[in-house]
């Protein structure tokens, strides 16, 4: 295997076996990093918003008379490219706003600017490229969720100094992660509503939740370099912060979902995330990173069981 900058070219927390290092060639494998591609869990907790607002306003469409099947679909495939570009270009950023602190963190000292197998002006290049795809997405929508899609940048660029300055940065990585519940509304009606507001607010709550079991693997590194997160802060609580965030997270998708106008299977899928929330809340040992991690990544299975509910309902309202 190529050994490059004293690495053999992979990061230490991303799978060997990932389609990038079978299909890419080496020298691009540092830019699929920074993008995080060879870790699509980010990319899907990003996109899962974005896909329930678009059939969130999808459903409220359809008991107007005016859901169209085609503008969904379009949509949908928009919000994924979008998701990976922009992803991509954050985890950039944020990379290189982290630069000396992941020189110090064992899980991350592995990654291609701490590990000088990228330049810090090779990423900025990069950043523009994800960020002109991101754009590219962004204009094909109308020009409320164009304006509405740039405000979210100024979150963006805030939410990798927040861990210097606050004990929840995870609450910023909410505010960031979870713009596309309003995207995907906007995007339709041209405008915003209560409902999409509430997928707002229960986004960035359950973004906490999972986020507060992911940096559980670094807070014994965070601890000692003065990195803030609510998983120093929660602590031994973790428990029951997270019966209280999942909760909540339940509780305003409910007011979401009624406020749209949804039906049954919408709700049955958020039934059976409840569930999947209460298995991580019994399962979860703080202190093992592995097992946190792997709680970490079922969230996107959440995501999926709520945005089928949603499309569910959809297909039984339609005439």
């Amino acid at each position: 295997m190529q050994q490059i900058g004293g690495f053999n070219g992979r990061v230490a927390d991303a799978p060997s076996d990932n389609w990038v290092y079978r299909i890419l060639p080496p020298w691009l494998w540092p830019y699929a990093q920074l993008a995080r591609w060879d870790r699509p869990i980010g990319w899907q907790l990003l996109m899962w918003p974005c896909f329930w607002s678009v059939a969130l306003a999808a459903n409220a469409a359809a008991a107007r008379g005016l859901f169209s099947g085609s503008q969904m679909l379009f949509h949908l495939f928009l919000y994924f490219i979008g998701a990976v570009a922009m992803r991509g270009a954050g985890c950039t950023y944020n990379d290189l706003v982290d630069h000396q602190i992941d020189m110090e963190v064992a899980r991350t000292r592995s990654r291609p600017l701490p590990s000088g197998r990228v330049t810090r002006t090779q990423a900025k290049i990069f950043i523009v490229l994800q960020a002109f795809v991101g754009l590219l997405v962004l204009l094909q929508f109308n020009w409320f969720a164009v304006v509405l899609g740039i405000l979210s940048l100024a979150i963006v660029a805030l939410y990798p100094f927040a861990k210097r300055f606050t004990d929840w940065p995870q609450f910023f990585l909410g505010l960031a992660f979870s713009w596309g519940a309003l995207m995907g509304w906007a995007g339709i009606f041209g405008s915003l509503s209560f409902a999409a507001i509430a997928l707002y607010l229960a986004s960035i709550v359950w973004t906490i939740g999972y986020d507060t079991i992911y940096a559980h693997q670094d807070k014994e590194d965070d601890e000692l370099i003065g990195v803030r997160s609510t998983a120093r802060l929660f602590g031994e609580k973790t428990k029951q912060w997270l019966v209280g965030l999942y909760g909540l997270t339940l509780v305003l998708a409910f007011c979401a979902f009624a406020l749209a106008g949804v039906g049954l299977f919408a709700y049955l899928g958020l039934l059976v995330a409840a569930g999947m929330f209460a298995w991580q809340i019994v399962t979860i040992n703080i202190d093992d990173a592995d097992q946190c991690l792997a709680l970490f990544k079922s969230n996107t299975r959440v995501g999926l069981i709520i945005f089928a509910g949603l499309v569910l309902s959809l297909l039984f309202v339609l005439p």
